[in-house]
């Protein structure tokens, strides 16, 4: 369906920004995107050389999408150039990804391992793309660093809603080690319940969802990190993360379960309640 009177203006804008992306991606050895370029100028002289995995390899939905619409594979080209660079780069013990890299020389600056900030949107971005674009070999990297994540990051019992122990929890750790590094998750790993449910592994999907889900009910919104250790939040301030409703999206849609449109209303009136100005 295409509305009266329209000849593709949001797609001339698109390319026209996509094309002032593009010098991020050139002139890097490691084939890592730089982490700022300027839309009238370019990359600037005096640039950071350090990116976010989630940064550098969550590019390709929107590159690739633009690439299919204008018929040129420049765009999806340079995105999945960065996604392959950055597989190459992850340990080759653990198979994990580490959070901060230096574009220049390939070396993990950060070595933090996990499912949430400058990780979160990289998985998801490699699901989400194979559903788009069907390229298998995004969905054996995602199936891949899946299992890692599984392996290293998944704590508590083994089976969700049976079993002795803690509620499960995906944990930050040391890419190198898999040993935890920190004791503490933060709310933009809520939405890797979501890349679960797309990825059909619905159980495990509610069961993450009931862990943000219930810190939310006891706070009225999600602190950025929590300590799971204490039970408490280590940073209490809520910048509008919007992870945790797409998650209750994609579970209703999945489950059809009107328990999900509860959460969705609570969540809601919460934002009505505390977040809206007047």
């Amino acid at each position: 369906m295409t509305p009266p009177n329209y000849d593709d203006d949001l797609l001339h804008l698109a390319h026209d920004l996509g094309s002032r992306l593009l010098p991020a991606f050139e002139n890097t050895a490691t084939r890592l995107p730089h982490p700022r370029v300027n839309l009238l100028l370019g990359v600037p002289v005096d640039t950071h050389n350090s990116t976010c995995t989630a940064g550098a390899g969550s590019l390709l939905v929107e590159m690739g999408m633009l690439s299919h619409l204008l018929g040129d594979p420049v765009y999806e080209g340079a995105a999945r150039r960065a996604i392959k660079a950055l597989w190459s780069y992850r340990d080759a013990s653990t198979g994990l990804l580490g959070n901060v890299i230096d574009i220049t020389t390939g070396q993990w600056t950060n070595k933090l391992s996990g499912v949430g900030a400058g990780l979160d949107s990289f998985y998801e971005y490699l699901l989400k793309s194979y559903i788009l674009f069907g390229d298998d070999g995004d969905l054996k990297m995602f199936n891949a660093a899946y299992r890692k994540i599984k392996r290293f990051m998944r704590k508590g019992r083994s089976h969700c809603n049976m079993g002795v122990g803690d509620h499960p929890l995906y944990v930050n750790v040391n890419m190198h080690s898999g040993r935890p590094a920190t004791t503490w998750i933060d709310s933009l790993s809520a939405a890797f319940a979501g890349t679960m449910v797309l990825h059909g592994d619905i159980e495990e999907a509610i069961c993450a969802h009931a862990l943000y889900y219930s810190i939310w009910k006891r706070y009225g919104v999600l602190p950025e990190r929590y300590n799971w250790r204490l039970k408490a939040p280590d940073l209490r301030f809520y910048p509008l993360r919007p992870e945790l409703v797409e998650t209750t999206y994609l579970l209703y849609q999945a489950t059809k379960n009107p328990f999900y449109l509860h959460v969705g209303r609570d969540i809601l009136l919460n934002l009505n309640k505390y977040a809206k100005t007047t």
